[in-house]
């Protein structure tokens, strides 16, 4: 079993109990899914770049991505409807720990001058989306064979009704957020 998890199921749920005066443990936010998006729009002219990237996402997740297309078109960006322009991937389960665990313990960390998360970018539903600027800070991800530096989304899907108990959620799994 991953340690989040049973750091989870062992402390973390209860301690929300505690805070949030929840009649029931199940009552209890947790995570139910994190989508790594990562757009691609040098896709249009040069297919290639998207199979780099789809590359490094499965390299990332330990899972397959789905490539995403485009949902309308745009004349200015030579962009028809259907052409593909990225890859996502969801995860839940095992999988999902592992890659929270590696966000939170050793991706962040690596970011250059970090300061922590941003506290701001909770949707007011309990969900937390991360921009990453560059893959480069994936120890998966080898500095001599990437081509570009590219960014993606993070995600964090929660079950919590408010933003201030996903904070919370997100805190006691060691999200490092920025002090305001």
């Amino acid at each position: 079993m991953n340690r989040l998890k049973e750091r989870y199921n062992e402390e973390i749920r209860s301690l929300l109990v505690e805070k949030f005066d929840y009649t029931s443990i199940m009552q209890a936010p947790r995570i139910e899914k994190i989508v790594v998006n990562m757009g691609v729009g040098d896709a249009i002219d040069n297919t290639k770049v998207l199979d780099d990237a789809f590359d490094e996402l499965t390299r990332l997740t330990g899972q397959k991505p789905v490539i995403t297309k485009a949902k309308k078109s745009i004349a200015n960006f030579k962009l028809r409807e259907g052409m593909p322009i990225g890859c996502k991937v969801t995860l839940r389960g095992e999988k999902m720990y592992d890659f929270l665990d590696k966000v939170v313990s050793i991706a962040l960390p690596r970011v250059r001058d970090f300061q922590g998360v941003s506290p701001k970018a909770f949707d007011g539903r309990g969900n937390y989306t991360l921009g990453v600027k560059e893959q480069l800070i994936f120890p998966e991800i080898d500095y001599d064979k990437v081509n570009r530096v590219r960014g993606m989304d993070i995600v964090i899907v929660t079950t919590a009704q408010t933003d201030l108990e996903a904070k919370e959620l997100l805190t006691q799994f060691g999200m490092p957020f920025r002090k305001s």
